[in-house]
């Protein structure tokens, strides 16, 4: 698997490790030990940046909470799909984190993953909210 492969998988792992905390009414540690139960055979690199992911998401959810609502035009996050609200974690996650990945990958990479687990209607949505999100981090740090 390539290093944008091995991304892509840990991008869509992390995506549903928060929806199952979502939907699941999870803590971190509860989600970590069932979820990884189930998948022993995940390359250590994926693992690793999953975790990475995970690790943002949890640790700054309510900001990235926020940042999503102020960005997704009148639309609060218990009303947005759960599959929806936690794609948008997970990309935003990586877009104010660690990881150095130029945004508009951040957001492709959001984008095909919703395309595999979401509704065609939520695309241009997601698209929407990442884009306006991406412009105010940018303005932020100039």
């Amino acid at each position: 698997m390539s290093v944008t492969g091995k991304r892509r998988k840990s991008r869509e792992l992390a995506m549903q490790m928060l929806f199952q905390a979502d939907m699941g009414k999870q803590n971190p540690d509860e989600v970590r030990k069932t979820f990884w139960q189930a998948r022993e055979e995940v390359d250590d690199d994926v693992r690793d940046f999953t975790e990475d992911l995970f690790r943002v998401a949890v640790a700054r959810d309510e900001e990235i909470d926020t940042i999503i609502e102020k960005h997704s035009q009148n639309w609060k996050l218990a009303r947005m799909s759960a599959v929806d609200r936690n794609v948008l974690r997970t990309a935003v996650a990586e877009m104010i984190g660690f990881t150095g990945t130029p945004a508009p990958i951040v957001i492709n990479e959001a984008l095909e993953i919703a395309r595999r687990y979401s509704s065609p209607e939520s695309i241009n949505f997601l698209n929407g909210v990442l884009d306006a999100i991406n412009r105010a981090l940018l303005n932020a740090r100039s």
